[in-house]
């Protein structure tokens, strides 16, 4: 389900560092994280996520998340910006 809201987004910030930039910015409307991205990121994101009232949904793979994302390697995280 979150997959389809990533594909369907116009706007999106691809990767950890994009991600949380767009958290801090208060740009990121829904952040997706994927479930077998490493500990310590998606303890970052999840930080930031509730330090500025993101909601936060999981998705299973890094891989099937970056192909939706239009990148060729696995993504961690991504944050719908419109």
């Amino acid at each position: 389900m979150s997959y389809e809201k990533v594909k369907q987004a116009k706007h999106i910030k691809v990767g950890l560092k994009q991600t949380l930039k767009a958290i801090q910015r208060g740009e990121a409307k829904e952040v997706i994280i994927a479930q077998d991205a490493d500990a310590h990121v998606i303890g970052q994101i999840q930080t930031a996520c509730a330090d500025h009232e993101v909601p936060v949904s999981f998705v299973d793979s890094k891989r099937e998340l970056g192909k939706v994302s239009g990148i060729d390697v696995g993504a961690a995280s991504v944050a719908i910006v419109e």
